[in-house]
Formats: structure tokens, C-alpha cells, sequence
């Protein structure tokens, strides 16, 4: 899969695998962690090292059988492959905020050499992946961030500050600047989504072209397909002059897609946010939505496991300004706080939907 250009563009949709399995054996834990890695304080590095043979590389998503995760793992896995390492999925099949906990300790006692972890929620995986860190596994938040405190590296999608932006700017567009909006978001403490919300709250807030837009409403649909569809028909009979909802979770726009789609608000209500474009096809054909956005989730868990071996492999230790490769995406810098930004979110729409597939 190409590379994005790293410019944001007109916004028009977002995006929403489980696949397991793994080897075990391979590099042990003390090899890996102790082949001239340095330390992220001091910035020290061995760029010129090669990615070790046999990392043993484990994805630890939201939730299995999410669409979105899975596109991402499916990404990762497919990286680490390409450089010789052993990968692993685990996961809870819910998202609640301690959930991942068990996963992490469990991966600590099998002796990973890298987990990468979207987090539930950004405290209370903390302490689990600081007694990762302590013995020696490099730890690398994809998608959702944790505490800057618990982790070396945070691989996002695009900069919050962008993607709060552009839902506003997306929201704003389809309903002609004026009327009452809601969000359905996916949990309560999912650290990228709040992000989001809250420079949307602040651009609302903040911007003369948006004084005539009110949000009314924030709820969450927990990343579950009922629970958002049911968030979706409960916004609508609560606030019947609702013009549009905006969904930055994959799976809250496709359950509120499948909702409108079928009842009288199909064509009344806008909705918009963040969605795959297989998933959301059928509604924008349809008319239930003219436009979303999202990055391609692939490259998110791909990038993530290209970081995480060159973490493991003494390339990078995580500090500022340091530079590496992740296989075809080319190269990247590590920014401030340990975050490295895949680029922009891709629009999709009517007229662009039907030429990607994921």
C-alpha cells in the first residue's frame, strides 16, 4: 500500500481481523533489549544496527474482532514478517478500561521483545507496561496513546490537532455552518477519541464560522455495533431537530450508518467522522453519507512494528529527532514526547470511495 502525502486534504469519511496466532522461540528478551539500544534521556542510538532476526513482536489492539483493529494487527503482522520476526495477537473482545491488563502481564512472563498496544484507556495499563519495561520490553502505543510515562514510542494517525479540525470542518460543510450536532464516540476513556472531541469542543468554541453550531450531546457507544446503534436511535428521538452526528469511531459510524439508513432521518441528519471505506460504501452509495475521513489502517499497525524492531534492535531509543526506516513508508522522526505522526487522513466520498479497499 502507498504512502500518504503528509498534507492534510479536504476531509470526506474515516475508517474503521482478527488474526492470530505466533512462533514462539526466536531472540531472547536479554538479546535484544541489550544490543546497544541506549537510553531515550540521552538519545543515544546505533542507527546503523540491522533489525534483529527473530523479534518477538506482540499486538495488543483495543478489542479482537474490530474491523478497524483488525485492519491494523493485519498491518503489523505483515511488517513484522518482512523483517524476520515472530508475531503475536492477543486481546480482550471487549473495551473496557482494565481489559488489556492480563494480556500485558502475560506477555511479560512469555518474555516479548516488543509490545505494541492500543490502549484502552491511558492510566490503567500503566503500570503493567512499566513492569514490561522494567524487564527489558520496549513498549510502543499505536492508534491510542497511554501515559507518556509508560511507554518509548506513540505511533498516531494524524496530529490530534488535525483531526479534530477536520471533523469540525466536515460537520460544519454538510449542515451550512448552523443547528444542533451530537457525538457518538466510542468509551468513555478512549484516549484518542477524547483527544478529538475536545479540539472539535474547541474549534466549535473558538471560530466565528462556527458560532451557529451547538453540540448538544456527547455519548459512547463503547466500540460495541448494538450498544452505538442504540446510542444512535436514542440521540435522534432525544433531540429531533438534530442535524448531524459526528462518529470518530469506525465502529459508531457504520452502526449509525445502518441505522439512518433505514428510518426517516435517512437524508435529514448528516452524518460524519471516521470509517473504513468497505464498511461505509454501501451508505455513501446510498445517500446516508456524503463524505468521511481516515487514514489507512494497515500502515498504522505496520509502522508501529517497524518502530517497535527498531526499538528492540538498539536503532532508536525514543528520543527526539532520531530518524528510522519502516520498511516501505520510508523514513520517519520521532517528534516530541516520543510521537511519530503517519500523516493525513485520506477523504472519501461518492466520487472517491470505490477506489480503495480496506
Amino acid at each position: 500500500m502507498t504512502r500518504f502525502r503528509r498534507t492534510f486534504v479536504p476531509l470526506a469519511g474515516i475508517v474503521a481481523v482478527s488474526i492470530g496466532l505466533t512462533a514462539c522461540g526466536g531472540t531472547t528478551q536479554d538479546s535484544a533489549s541489550n544490543s546497544g539500544g541506549g537510553d531515550r534521556a540521552t538519545g543515544t542510538a546505533n542507527p546503523d544496527a540491522p533489525i534483529q532476526d527473530g523479534l518477538q513482536i506482540a499486538f495488543l489492539p483495543k478489542q479482537l474482532n474490530n474491523p478497524y483493529s483488525d485492519i491494523e494487527v493485519g498491518g503489523g503482522k505483515t511488517a513484522v514478517e518482512e523483517f524476520g520476526g515472530e508475531y503475536k495477537l492477543v486481546g480482550p473482545n471487549d473495551a473496557s478500561a482494565s481489559s488489556q491488563v492480563s494480556y500485558i502481564n502475560t506477555l511479560i512472563q512469555q518474555g516479548q521483545n516488543v509490545i505494541n498496544i492500543a490502549a484502552n484507556d491511558p492510566n490503567a495499563v500503566c503500570p503493567s507496561l512499566n513492569q514490561a519495561r522494567d524487564a527489558g520490553i520496549k513498549v510502543v502505543t499505536f492508534d491510542s496513546d497511554a501515559a507518556e510515562d509508560c511507554r518509548d514510542l506513540f505511533i498516531n494517525q494524524a496530529t490530534t490537532q488535525g483531526v479534530g479540525e477536520t471533523l469540525a470542518k466536515m460537520t460544519s460543510e454538510q449542515i451550512g455552518g448552523t443547528g444542533k450536532i451530537a457525538v457518538l464516540s466510542a468509551t468513555p476513556n478512549a484516549t484518542n477519541q477524547n483527544a478529538w472531541i475536545e479540539v472539535l469542543k474547541a474549534e466549535l468554541a473558538s471560530k466565528p464560522e462556527y458560532r451557529n453550531i451547538e453540540l448538544v450531546a456527547t455519548v459512547y457507544g463503547n466500540d460495541d455495533d448494538q450498544k452505538s446503534f442504540q446510542e444512535t436511535q436514542g440521540l435522534l428521538q432525544t433531540y429531533p431537530d438534530l442535524k448531524a452526528i459526528v462518529s470518530p469511531t469506525t465502529v459508531g459510524i457504520a452502526a449509525a450508518a445502518r441505522y439512518i439508513s433505514s428510518s426517516s432521518y435517512k437524508g435529514n441528519v448528516v452524518l460524519t467522522g471516521l470509517g473504513t471505506p468497505n464498511q461505509m460504501r454501501e451508505y455513501v452509495k446510498n445517500g446516508t453519507v456524503k463524505e468521511f475521513a481516515l487514514w489507512d489502517p494497515t500502515n498504522i499497525g505496520y509502522l508501529s512494528a517497524y518502530a517497535g524492531a527498531a526499538l528492540a534492535s538498539g536503532q532508536i531509543t525514543g528520543a527526539e529527532g532520531q530518524k528510522f526506516t519502516a520498511g516501505k513508508l520510508g523514513e520517519y522522526t520521532i517528534g516530541a514526547g516520543g510521537e511519530v505522526v503517519l500523516g493525513p487522513p485520506t477523504v472519501f466520498d461518492a466520487n472517491t470511495i470505490d477506489q480503495y479497499n480496506f
